[in-house]
């Protein structure tokens, strides 16, 4: 009996992994197709975050399996209820790498770009979704923890960004609508910073059995 559950653990471990990545395609893509002026690519992003819906389902219906059928112990019970919590985080941030690639179209067929900021805003809070979820993978609770105390680097990012389309503003208005285009794609950044930290602080609690209150 103890054997099988610990297949459908692993099994659990491997899909969070494959949907980490999809989240973390989902947003690269969207931020290389805007570098790049590629309007194509931006499909590319509405078709990941479908299956990162899906895999959400997936994974729900696969927590539920072992919550219903394996009796899990105390241990294994965190476990299987932060990987419920996770995926919901997970899913969020898809839903926001679509909302970028639908402000990307916009800026690409206005003619704009992104600058370096934006760029290096993107790589952090692609960063933390990443380091997130292989610290749940290798119950890293260091890392967990690295990934908590970052999200101020990505507000920190968002601050910064700010200032630059009211500066933007301020020397040409009518780039107007293209800096609160700009600052949307900012915003949605820092709330994947934040989906990252919360997926960092379940992955403490099901290690440790605590929760981080930083947020």
């Amino acid at each position: 009996m103890r054997n099988k559950f610990d297949e459908q653990l692993e099994k659990l471990h491997i899909e969070l992994i494959k949907m980490g990545a999809l989240c973390e395609e989902a947003v690269t893509t969207a931020i290389c197709a805007l570098e790049k002026n590629d309007v194509t690519a931006l499909h590319k992003v509405f078709e990941t975050d479908g299956e990162i819906d899906q895999a959400e389902r997936d994974i729900e219906r696969l927590c539920m399996k072992l919550l219903l059928q394996q009796q899990p112990v105390a241990t294994d019970l965190r476990v299987i209820s932060s990987a419920l919590k996770m995926i919901t985080d997970m899913e969020r941030v898809g839903d926001q790498a679509s909302d970028i690639a639908e402000i990307a179209k916009i800026i690409i067929e206005g003619g704009h770009g992104i600058n370096e900021d934006m760029k290096k805003m993107a790589h952090e809070a692609v960063k933390m979704v990443t380091d997130s979820v292989d610290s749940f993978v290798k119950k890293d609770l260091e890392l967990a923890r690295k990934v908590i105390a970052y999200d101020d680097v990505v507000d920190n990012w968002f601050s910064k960004m700010k200032k630059e389309v009211i500066e933007m503003i301020a020397k040409d208005s009518s780039l107007g609508e293209y800096s609160i285009d700009l600052l949307m794609i900012a915003k949605y950044l820092e709330r994947i910073g934040d989906h990252a930290t919360n997926i960092a602080e379940w992955v403490e609690f099901s290690i440790t059995g605590e929760r981080s209150k930083n947020n």
